[in-house]
């Protein structure tokens, strides 16, 4: 008889009394409809159990939806609506363009695209530590628009060559040797991971629920598109990935510092892999398809009648591998992680609206706007204040998308309701939503793949992290701002 997957007993017991708490014993705040203030009940339990891992994020979340359309707290008195709300997540676009995304980019390890694009930028950049470094941040950074999961993209293509790069330099954590290389190598890696997943929508699964809530949370004054993300995104993100590489090195200088054999460890690997294969010269078109449609050139070319929405775009990139044999259809049912995605996607989607519909985030940002209010604070000093609490909170989350479903709106109406332009809020606290990654070694899923490889202490990983939040806090505001002033966005 097979056994049985136990839930983890602390963390569940802990979502379930707080849950209940909230519902029965915490007071209906003044201004709150019960119904709401139940939800918020199911919804924090949720987010406990997450943070907590009681259970795998899809069973929470499935859980969630249950719980949402037993309880009927969307809908009083009405089951059918209720069930109805509970799953209506599933017809969100943003979360299919993710989960269709996660699906495509199974093509880059399948046909060896990823490796490929890796390797040929260390065979032109690699002949010294910081030459490689900046190879991996190039690669990286190709990768990123059609890889929405950060962790495959950094902990699953660039770490394995990161660390096979290390083996060349005999740098490994059990001789302890990483100074040579090994520990600067693996700590630009990780850390070119937050700046990437903040360039693009679709660099990481998080970023549709933020487009989707700062639309929701500013009307019709703001709307984020794919290639507006990827604009505003552009100049503060060039400086984070130029000057990153060299805080590290500044930080944890690597003992070997010119790297001749670099470049041709990485043409032995591109001889042995061999002439770019059909498979890849399709999985290229694909994504060259992608980036053109997703930027919106169609409509900018031909008019707006020729627009293609995201998502039909990615349909339209998974069709095409499907059907030319680059991709299975066993593959993707096999993809768990995309099919995941999805699943726990919704559910957060779907609570977060109906606690916007029912006026709790509304009475919650009014709330906490009053209270920076009181402190004499202006839109200025309440943003700032806003972003900090957002960004270092994550200390507390072992998930990118726990703490933006748990804080996102809320700060950001509060900011709306203190003054702030929604444009400016929204793109800050929305990169800060990837940049915050880079505190700690649970603060993403490429966190502890990396840092499990032992190359960096615990102490050399957070005191790189926090200084990496500061910098790129800093670029990310100041000149991501003039940029975004620049650009008319606010």
């Amino acid at each position: 008889m097979d056994k049985l997957t136990p839930l983890k007993p602390v963390p569940s017991l802990c979502a379930v009394i707080v849950a209940l708490l909230i519902w029965f014993v915490v007071p209906v705040p003044e201004g709150v409809a019960p119904n709401a203030w139940h939800l918020l009940a199911l919804f924090i339990g949720t987010i406990i159990a997450i943070i907590g891992k009681a259970m795998p994020i899809g069973a929470v979340s499935i859980i969630a939806i249950a719980l949402v359309a037993l309880t009927g707290v969307t809908n009083p008195g009405k089951p059918g609506a209720a069930l109805d709300d509970a799953l209506s997540g599933f017809s969100n676009q943003l979360i299919w363009l993710i989960g269709f995304s996660i699906m495509i980019s199974l093509s880059l390890n399948k046909t060896g695209l990823g490796s490929r694009i890796v390797y040929y930028f260390i065979s032109l950049f690699g002949k010294k530590t910081l030459g490689i470094a900046y190879a991996l941040t190039l690669a990286e950074t190709v990768l990123a628009p059609v890889t929405p999961s950060n962790t495959a993209r950094g902990g699953g293509i660039i770490h394995p060559i990161m660390k096979s790069i290390a083996d060349i330099f005999v740098s490994k954590p059990e001789l302890n040797t990483s100074g040579k290389i090994g520990r600067y190598l693996s700590l630009v890696n990780y850390n070119i991971n937050p700046i990437t997943s903040a360039m693009f929508i679709t660099a990481t699964a998080p970023n549709p629920l933020i487009v989707n809530l700062i639309a929701k949370g500013a009307g019709s004054e703001f709307e984020l598109t794919w290639g507006m993300w990827a604009i505003a995104a552009l100049v503060p993100a060039i400086c984070s990935l130029i000057v990153m590489p060299l805080v590290v090195y500044l930080l944890y200088p690597p003992e070997i510092k010119s790297t001749p054999d670099a470049p041709l460890f990485a043409q032995g690997k591109l001889q042995a892999l061999g002439r770019i294969t059909l498979p890849e010269k399709i999985t290229l078109g694909v994504f060259a398809l992608l980036l053109v449609l997703w930027a919106g050139v169609p409509a900018m070319i031909f008019g707006p009648a020729l627009a293609v929405n995201p998502t039909t775009a990615a349909v339209i990139g998974l069709a095409i591998l499907l059907a030319t044999g680059v991709l299975s259809w066993e593959d993707v049912l096999k993809h768990k992680g995309a099919w995941d995605t999805v699943v726990w996607f919704a559910a957060l989607v779907m609570m977060a609206t109906y606690l916007g519909k029912l006026g709790l985030i509304g009475w919650l940002s009014q709330t906490v706007g009053s209270g920076i209010d009181h402190m004499g604070m202006s839109w200025v000093g309440g943003t700032i204040l806003l972003t900090l609490v957002y960004l270092y909170s994550h200390y507390f989350f072992a998930s990118t998308t726990a703490h933006v479903t748990a804080m996102f709106a809320a700060f950001f109406a509060a900011g709306i309701a203190l003054g702030a332009p929604p444009a400016l809020l929204g793109l800050i606290l929305a990169f800060s939503s990837s940049l915050m990654m880079s505190l700690t070694h649970y603060a993403t899923g490429t966190a502890p793949i990396i840092f499990g490889s032992g190359y960096a202490t615990l102490g050399e990983w957070w005191k790189t992290g926090f200084i990496m939040s500061v910098v790129n806090l800093l670029i990310w505001a100041l000149i991501g701002g003039v940029w975004w002033k620049w650009l008319g966005y606010w």
